[in-house]
């Protein structure tokens, strides 16, 4: 009762107060459509007037002599209550009035009549009529929440603008153009708020209001600032300017106008170009309604506190009987839950259901308490004989890896000792044949050998090159057998002799070379051995550019090192391949390499006390830098 009812009772009154809160909307939505529609039927009568003066008699009388004219135009401009009225075939137009402009003139010059509600700047109003534009003038007041301004006065006018169509003597078009200033304009909008407001239309205590904007600044309005004062040149909040003004939506919404709270309309005024150019409004004094609910809500709680202040200790008395055996039970459960497992009800025997399931509930403990006392046992026993196993799991599984480990470098050991005496047979015999026949050739041609000297030569050295890699293969499957002799050598030069000796194979797929060998610096390492490291790279290069492409050379002079770059345009690696390229067997041709090209030029540039390292991207080519300390020659 205590919780439910009061939730019940604050939602119901808070729907309640969103209905008022949309009635209020819903009146005072109202309100604006009478306001507007009366400020339709003002643009529509002044359309008609204009009209009927135009094709009256004696307007076409008038139009004969023009003496006649300007009596007749002061004389309806006093009888229509207009601030300005004049005749023009869009040539004569008082300065700024050009029927291009003003679609309200260009339209009756077209046969049309039309009426809106347009803007005058000071110059236009004094053409128009000495001492409008001091009429218009409204001082702008400061005012909370407003947008920032740095002006002090609006001097611009907001008329009524109205033109009919007439036709001269001499069969010309013209117009008859009128117009009444808003600004200042009390009968006008404390005509709207008679409309709208009428008596008994609110209740006592509320107020209604209208008011004009010519942008947000009140032109016209029944706003009090003060007592007898009416709100001139106060302006608007930010917000509602910013929906109205800016986003061209209507206000349907409480805001706070001058000095209090009201539920207030707005809505843009358009002119005749199609402009937001001000605002009307209307609305009435929240307080009264907002009071009326206060006390409502007041009247509703204390009824409801006096019903509970009676019922309530009778409710007490009935639930304690009930609800205390069960409070009981509940403290018992949570202090078992807390771990005190011998804490039990102890109400005693009694006829009613309450004591007995109590009474059945501390049997219930006694065996859980039992169960628990016997798992905890089990569990320590479990616990033992996992700890023992676990224990042998981990023993064993170290001794697997350590056994494992041996197992894998074993087969690698074996993998490279097949691979390296099949090369040394394979290889060795034929390089013999190769040699023999021609030191053979030599013999046969002698000095006819001379043309073909340089061919022979590069055939000894390849034959060489053959031995040593194979020399090589040996030498990374045991290392510890072999030691080469180190030479101080020109890096540059050795790079040029690389390209000589794979010159076909990069013509052959059509790749352009870029070279840069800056330097001359040399480096104490085995002629063949650096030869064979570049050579590797060269074709690892071209064989990343199987469509073409640029390869790249440099030698260079850094920081007490010499650089050799061998940079292609291909297919570039990605960084897991990156991370293996220089193991063992790992390769990327499949069937065409047997992994062992870059692990054996990184070893070979290792103990020759410098490094290799590759910089490459998926699409983007590679670069690979081998670095070699300098040496200076003897």
């Amino acid at each position: 009762m205590l919780v439910l009812l009061p939730l019940l009772l604050g939602a119901t009154m808070q729907r309640w107060s969103g209905k008022v809160d949309d009635l209020l909307i819903v009146k005072v939505n109202g309100d604006l459509t009478i306001a507007d529609q009366y400020l339709a039927r003002l643009l529509e009568l002044s359309g008609e007037r204009l009209d009927a003066l135009a094709q009256s008699v004696a307007m076409e009388r008038a139009l004969q002599a023009p003496d006649d004219l300007a009596a007749l135009i002061a004389v309806q401009k006093q009888t229509l209550g207009l601030d300005f009225l004049y005749v023009t075939d869009g040539t004569d137009a008082p300065a700024g009035f050009l029927p291009a402009d003003w679609p309200v003139i260009g339209a009756a010059l077209q046969g049309q009549g039309k009426a809106a509600v347009d803007i005058l700047s000071p110059a236009a109003m004094e053409a128009l009529a000495p001492g409008l534009a001091a009429r218009a003038a409204v001082p702008l007041v400061a005012t909370p929440n407003a947008a920032p301004t740095d002006r002090l006065t609006e001097d611009r006018g907001m008329i009524i603008h109205s033109a009919a169509p007439l036709r001269l003597p001499d069969g010309r078009a013209a117009a008859l153009v009128g117009g009444l200033l808003l600004n200042r304009n009390l009968d006008f909008i404390d005509t709207i708020n008679a409309l709208v407001y009428q008596s008994r239309s609110l209740p006592e205590g509320s107020q209604g209001t209208a008011t004009l904007f010519l942008d947000d600044v009140r032109i016209s309005t029944n706003v009090r600032l003060f007592e007898n004062v009416r709100a001139l040149g106060t302006r608007v909040s930010q917000a509602v300017r910013a929906r109205v003004l800016g986003e061209g939506q209507t206000w349907l919404d409480s805001a706070f106008v001058v000095n209090d709270w009201y539920i207030s309309a707005y809505e843009p005024i358009i002119d005749s170009h199609g402009t937001r150019i001000g605002m009307l409004y209307v609305g009435f004094l929240e307080a009264p309604f907002r009071a009326e609910k206060t006390r409502s809500y007041l009247i509703a709680t204390l009824v409801f506190l006096a019903i509970a202040a009676l019922s309530v200790p009778i409710f007490l008395r009935w639930a304690g009987r009930i609800f205390l055996p069960l409070e009981r039970m509940g403290q018992t459960i949570a202090r078992v839950e807390a771990g005190e497992m011998d804490a039990r009800n102890r109400i005693g025997a009694g006829d009613d259901e309450i004591s007995r399931v109590a009474d059945h509930l501390d049997g219930l403990l006694d065996t859980v308490q039992e169960r628990d006392r016997q798992l905890r046992d089990w569990n320590e026993q479990l616990n033992q004989k996992v700890e023992e196993r676990t224990r042998d799991l981990r023993d064993a599984n170290r001794r697997l890896e350590r056994t494992t480990e041996r197992l894998i470098m074993s087969e690698k050991l074996a993998a490279v000792g097949e691979i390296t005496a099949g090369v040394a047979h394979e290889i060795n015999n034929p390089i013999a044949v190769i040699q023999g026949n021609l030191d053979v050739a030599r013999m046969v041609l002698g000095e006819g050998a001379a043309p073909v000297k340089t061919e022979f030569d590069l055939i000894d050295d390849q034959v060489y090159r053959i031995g040593t890699i194979v020399s090589k293969l040996l030498q990374f499957a045991r290392p510890g057998e072999y030691s080469g002799a180190a030479n101080i050598i020109s890096p540059a030069q050795v790079v040029r002799d690389c390209l000589v000796l794979t010159r076909r194979q990069i013509e052959g797929a059509g790749i352009e070379i870029r070279t840069d060998l800056a330097t001359e610096a040399q480096v104490f390492m085995e002629r063949t051995e650096l030869q064979q490291v570049v050579v590797n790279l060269i074709l690892n290069a071209v064989h990343a550019m199987p469509g073409g492409g640029v390869l790249s050379l440099s030698v260079a002079l850094r920081q007490g090192r010499v650089e050799i770059g061998v940079a292609d345009s291909g297919t570039g690696m990605s960084a897991e391949i990156q991370r293996r390229i220089f193991d063992p067997f790992f390769t990327t041709k499949q069937a065409q390499g047997t992994g062992l090209g870059l692990s054996i030029s990184q070893t070979l540039i290792t103990r020759a006390g410098g490094r290799i390292g590759v910089r490459s991207a998926p699409g983007k080519g590679s670069c690979f830098v081998i670095r070699l300390p300098v040496v200076e020659s003897p």
